[in-house]
């Protein structure tokens, strides 16, 4: 384990590092996080012994670091420095088996077996074998990272420490390096200790992170605790939003440009914004709208312009054939909400509502296998919350007006899957937080969606 204690240190008379405690667990990826002069790389030297601490102790296994002699700490601890553009004229080979040194025995420092068998076993897991004989200023700036990595990883340490691993690397690079790490953490119980810059990839990679501010602890724990709104705005002084990654369960900060025009300023949705034809209706925005669909190609949470649906009687399409309609009807998949149904143009109705808290385009169809589509067009500023309460108040209104027309054999009466419900917000003009049944928002989401669905059903028997 390794455990700071009241830890201070700085550079001759400029203190930089101040009152640290926090311990370090075997076997732990453990991320550091800062502003630039906060601090990180000088705690980076305190804990390496490359720096002495004014004030306070850093122990690894219950002893101090001053009481290691550079041998006995080498074998204990290794560091991966930041990636300088200075590479050492010697082969791939020749700079991994420096990390041996630690472990060299004699006055001769005889190379021994075993030394070979953990060079040779480092760079395979580092991915560098097929390059062993290459000089190292010919290598990628990744390729050199590697190369230091398994000269760090050579000296089998327990702890090993890292300033900003993944510097000018590429998306491909950064990504290879931390699973290594993280498989190694993972595999052989290896500490890391390292200083992110990204707090992205610190929050995907690390167990736990310190945050520092002013080379003091400003938060310390696992990365959703950690990484909050108010806590990384206060911290970097900039806007962000926090949204949970998509498929683990750690938290991803997305900056919010404070400069950045609102290109959906100066218009409404309504529905002069539908184009109906005998073979499909589609509303088409000016710019992207914020969208929530649970149906059909591009479903689920994103950025859309165009929202279609294509009437076929005989409703054989699925998702690759709904992308074939997109391209036959000039359509930009990556800002399309698509989707088909055994209908006909008579069977869409719309209907637009506001009250005092915003205003909404309702666009209703029912196919003839039973299923409906519920459109919802919001003026306003929508959150997570109010989009996902509009869904289930759209249904529970579709579900209402059915039983009320005494609709019961429909398979999309209630929220399951046949439900195709598309929620669109301008995000723009009035903040709208929810949109519940008590809520207006939400009072309007049902009243729009009850009348539409009358007004079709009416049309129907008339």
């Amino acid at each position: 384990m390794l455990t700071l204690k009241s830890v201070a240190g700085g550079y001759d008379d400029k203190q930089v590092i101040q009152d640290m405690n926090f311990s370090v667990f075997p076997g732990e990826f453990f991320g550091i996080l800062g502003p630039n002069g906060s601090g990180k790389t000088t705690l980076l030297k305190l804990i390496s012994g490359l720096l002495p601490c004014s004030d306070g102790s850093i122990q690894l296994d219950n002893q101090d670091l001053q009481q290691f002699s550079t041998k006995a700490l080498a074998r204990k601890m290794a560091v991966l420095p930041q990636l300088t553009s200075h590479a050492f004229p010697y082969t791939v080979r020749d700079t991994v088996a420096l990390g041996r040194y630690a472990h060299l025995q004699g006055v001769f420092q005889t190379w021994t077996a075993e030394d070979e068998r953990v060079v040779e076993t480092v760079m395979e897991q580092t991915h560098i074998t097929g390059f062993q004989h290459h000089l190292l200023q010919e290598l990628s700036g990744g390729e050199q990272q590697r190369v230091f990595l398994a000269q760090a990883l050579a000296q089998e340490p327990a702890v090993l420490l890292l300033d900003e691993p993944t510097n000018h690397l590429d998306l491909a690079y950064q990504k290879d390096l931390l699973d290594l790490l993280k498989r190694m953490v993972r595999e052989q119980h290896l500490t890391v200790v390292a200083i992110f810059h990204d707090v992205n990839l610190a929050s995907l990679y690390g167990d736990r992170l310190l945050l520092m501010h002013g080379g003091q602890v400003k938060a310390l724990g696992r990365p959703d605790g950690v990484l909050t709104e108010s806590v990384v705005n206060d911290v970097y002084q900039t806007g962000v939003k926090k949204n949970p990654h998509p498929s683990m369960a750690k938290p991803q900060m997305h900056l919010i440009p404070s400069d950045y025009p609102s290109v959906t300023k100066g218009f409404r949705l309504d529905a002069s914004m539908l184009d109906v034809q005998p073979e499909r209706v589609t509303f088409i925005s000016p710019a992207p709208l914020r969208t929530f669909a649970s149906h059909g190609w591009g479903s689920g949470i994103g950025w859309n312009r165009y929202v279609v649906q294509w009437f076929d009687a005989t409703c054989s399409a699925d998702i690759e054939t709904m992308g074939d309609y997109l391209a036959r009807d000039g359509f930009d998949p990556a800002q399309t909400i698509g989707m088909v149904t055994a209908g006909s143009i008579d069977n869409t109705v719309y209907y637009f509502g506001e009250n005092e808290a915003a205003s909404l385009l309702t666009v209703v169809t029912v196919g003839q296998e039973g299923t409906i589509s519920v459109w919802l067009f919001i003026n306003g500023i929508m959150t997570d919350e109010a989009f996902m309460q509009a869904m289930m108040t759209a249904a529970e209104a579709k579900t209402q007006t059915l039983r009320e027309l005494g609709v019961t054999r429909t398979p999309s009466i209630g929220p399951y899957p046949e439900d195709r419900i598309v929620v669109a917000a301008l995000q723009y003009g009035p903040n709208l937080p929810g949109a519940g049944m008590t809520i207006d928002l939400g009072q309007l989401i049902h009243d729009c969606v009850c009348k539409a669905l009358w007004k079709r059903m009416q049309s129907n028997d008339d």
